[in-house]
């Protein structure tokens, strides 16, 4: 097996530039840069990263909690995170806490005590035990999707103006019975997108009515049922708006069950692209989220408090797309 000083050898150079160049602890010139990686692949040099992240003091692993199975839009947000990641060299150690606040902070203990470099995390609706646990040992972390701490540098998506831009859009179409199906109760989510759903009834003087703000948890199932409760109302809404793409989902299953046609019956419009939206009959008007570039900025914000303990913390508030479609009704006459 092939050393350190047989690459060394192979370059040219000591052994203390080779592990320069292999830990990144000290500025080489590229062409010494050059030689030595082809020695590395000449040599078929596989480093001992154990090693290293003894006399580094890093490990060059990120850990990742995120709850990618229970809510499968996270998938998109792992591509960024991923890309981003390994464009920097680092490798990512993914665990899912299943929205589970007590497995959350278990998870979060089990990637410090792997001495990972830094924690993306996408807290739950009741994450304090795992946050005062990454504040109280200075872990460098960022809170993804959900922003909850201006403490600490977080990164997501806009989410109170998008509600009420989709509220509005809805209004000035000329709606007046407007429902929310919600998303799960007390996650930072739900209650901003709460606020852009009342935000945009009171910009179109439209009456907060309770029985149209329902919850449907985020998940299909309970979606499902919340639509079917809208339905059954002595006064129904005339437009739906869904606040992620599992409820959306079932909304679609319950206007389906009911035999309502979108949007010749009822408008709907939602939170969250898919992939194949646009393949739907009606093809679904939403806000989409920018998933890649959300993903990217975590990883970038935090390798900046790795490098840098001390800096003030950043929110980052990325402003989702508007794509207009056909279920809102817009092309049927007024």
């Amino acid at each position: 097996m092939a050393t350190m000083a047989d690459v060394a050898r192979l370059a040219g150079v000591s052994i203390a530039t080779v592990s320069h160049v292999l830990n990144g602890t000290r500025a080489v010139r590229p062409e010494t840069r050059a030689q030595v990686l082809d020695a590395i692949r000449a040599a078929d040099y596989t480093p001992n990263t154990v090693a290293q992240s003894l006399a580094t003091a890093r490990t060059t692993t990120i850990g990742l909690t995120l709850s990618a199975i229970s809510n499968p839009y996270f998938g998109d947000l792992l591509l960024g995170v991923e890309s981003e990641a390994a464009r920097a060299g680092y490798t990512l150690l993914l665990v899912d806490p299943h929205e589970d606040p007590e497995l959350e902070d278990r998870v979060v203990r089990q990637l410090h005590s792997r001495r990972v470099d830094g924690v993306l995390l996408a807290p739950s609706a009741e994450p304090g035990a795992a946050l005062r646990y990454l504040a109280h040992r200075s872990v460098p972390t960022v809170l993804v999707d959900r922003l909850i701490d201006d403490r600490m540098d977080q990164v997501g998506t806009e989410n109170v103006e998008a509600v009420a831009g989709l509220v509005g859009h809805l209004a000035e179409r000329g709606h007046r019975r407007i429902a929310l199906v919600a998303g799960h109760p007390g996650r930072a989510t739900t209650i901003e997108r709460v606020e852009g759903y009342e935000l945009g009834l009171a910009r179109h003087g439209l009456p907060r009515d309770p029985a149209l703000l329902v919850d449907g948890h985020s998940e299909t199932e309970a979606a499902r049922a919340a639509v079917h409760t809208l339905l059954g109302l002595d006064a129904p809404p005339t437009a739906i708006v869904t606040a992620n793409n599992s409820m959306t989902i079932g909304a679609m299953q319950a206007l389906r069950d009911a035999g309502v046609e979108v949007p010749r019956d009822l408008a709907l419009v939602a939170f969250d692209d898919f992939p194949w939206a646009d393949l739907f009959a009606p093809r679904l008007t939403v806000v989409a989220q920018p998933f890649d570039r959300i993903g990217r900025e975590a990883v970038r914000l935090l390798l900046r408090r790795m490098a840098d303990p001390a800096a003030e913390p950043t929110t980052t508030r990325m402003v989702p797309d508007f794509v207009h479609r056909d279920s809102c009704g817009c092309g049927l006459p007024a």
